[in-house]
């Protein structure tokens, strides 16, 4: 059989994608179906057809699965934000368990390590304390402020987003209202045209107070005077940051932000550990799971405050703060200036003198302390995405650390990068997954690997241990 586009199949879901995406066989052929669920059967409209798989629509549920649940947001149709809100929470965190299992397996080869159950949230909604709106005009020229539709950056319009806290959806209506007013010109992607590209609001679980950055492709902000003063009456608000991005880029964020009103940074805490956090700071925008996430590393370094200890992709030193508390030293290595910065100041914010931090790319300047003889006891990485370049994992190894803590945002680039450390004799132990992103297809892991022997540790053929 010949499976056609715009052509209409009944077929049963099999299993789940990487993202949460359904996959059903017709006929042998391979197609991804968003919102199917293991076990249902539907009506499959073909939407598009490429060489060995294709991509369909459920147009009809026949057998609904009994992990099937009603998504309450509005938006879930045509924002690309929560894609597996279909699921019960109880089957999404066994399926973020199997994908990181998953990609060990098949990716790295790696069998036989522990993974204990996901770590969800009591209440997965409402957790975000960030959030980043573009903003741009649909087809009829009406203003429009929400997220990107699945697979594109056509902008679905909302009034607000169930996994934000509370306040950002009075800064949308802020926001909308002040473009019309004064007829603020808004962000063309295409034509690399109009002023306002998006409204980034971020929250202290700590304290309440909210910074809202607006990043322009321009040099100032009209009636800035008067859009403060309206952010101002929310209460809450206690900065706002203008980020200039004259570039033609799908990166968000330029490298210049000035603080237009209020507060340079708004300080959160995590574990008895304060950070202020800028406009450009990475920070994990879940604070609740962050800090079993950090926990999850800490415990698993065992430090006893004997120990010599780097944090590789430190960002602005939460890693590194923590384990501070518990170690002899700890050197903080980040690419962002800013955010290094940031990790000196929360070391003196919080009284901290054991913890040193350097900025610049982890692959100069890991080799370039292997190469003049440092050693750690243990060694943090937390990389972005794309995992570690091989020269940093040939550095980090040929320090010979007791233990390495990897945690991982991407369940391929961690399978990917365990093999790796298999080959040069650190073996992977319990692999834990935390529910960082709920309602999306999006997992967080932390690793422990230890020294075994000289030898590659145990992978596809040998259990590891």
């Amino acid at each position: 059989m010949v499976i056609e586009k715009n052509k209409v199949y009944t077929a049963e879901c099999l299993s789940l994608g990487s993202e949460g995406e359904g996959i059903v066989k017709i006929d042998g052929f391979t197609v991804f179906v968003n919102g199917m669920l293991p076990g249902e059967k539907g009506k499959i409209l073909i939407v598009k057809v490429k060489k060995s798989f294709g991509y369909g629509k459920l147009t009809e549920l026949i057998e609904p699965s009994p992990e099937r649940t009603v998504p309450p947001c509005p938006y879930y149709k045509t924002c690309g934000g929560c894609s597996i809100q279909h699921m019960s929470y109880k089957a999404q965190l066994e399926f973020k368990r199997n994908k990181v299992r998953d990609c060990v397996e098949r990716i790295g080869g790696i069998f036989g390590a522990e993974y204990p159950e996901t770590i969800g949230m009591d209440e997965p909604w409402r957790y975000r304390n960030k959030a980043q709106y573009p903003v741009g005009k649909d087809r009829d020229g009406k203003t429009v402020i929400g997220f990107y539709a699945p697979r594109s950056h056509r902008i679905t319009d909302i009034d607000g987003c169930m996994l934000q806290m509370d306040g950002s959806e009075k800064i949308i209506e802020i926001t909308r209202k002040y473009i019309e007013k004064y007829n603020v010109p808004v962000y063309d992607e295409t034509a690399h045209s109009g002023l306002l590209r998006h409204v980034i609001t971020r929250t202290s679980r700590s304290t309440g107070e909210m910074m809202v950055t607006f990043v322009i492709n321009g040099k100032n902000l009209p009636h800035s005077g008067e859009l403060i003063e309206e952010l101002r009456k929310t209460g809450y608000v206690a900065s706002v940051a203008l980020n200039i991005n004259r570039e033609k880029t799908n990166a968000i964020l330029g490298d210049k932000s000035l603080t237009l009103w209020g507060k340079d940074t708004i300080r959160d805490e995590i574990g008895g550990v304060k950070f202020d956090i800028s406009s450009l700071s990475f920070y994990q925008v879940n604070p609740v799971q962050t800090e079993k996430l950090y926990g999850l590393a800490i415990d698993a370094a065992g430090l006893s405050g004997r120990e010599t200890v780097i944090d590789v992709y430190c960002g602005i030193g939460t890693i590194s703060l923590l384990a501070a508390k518990k170690a002899k030293t700890v050197h903080g290595i980040e690419i962002v200036e800013r955010a290094v910065e940031d990790a000196k100041a929360n070391a003196v914010i919080n009284g901290i003198e054991n913890a040193s931090f350097e900025a610049g790319k982890a692959e100069d300047i890991l080799p370039k302390m292997y190469a003049d003889g440092t050693r750690a006891d243990v060694i943090f990485v937390d990389p972005p995405r794309k995992g570690l370049e091989p020269s940093v994992i040939e550095a980090v190894c040929g320090m010979e650390p007791d233990r390495i803590v990897y945690v991982s945002c991407d369940p391929a680039t961690l399978a990917r990068d365990l093999k790796l450390f298999a080959q040069k004799g650190y073996g992977t132990g319990k692999i834990n997954t935390v529910d960082m992103f709920c309602q999306t297809g999006h997992v967080e892991s932390v690793v422990l690997m230890s020294r075994v022997s000289n030898e590659p540790c145990r992978t596809a053929d040998k259990l590891c241990p």
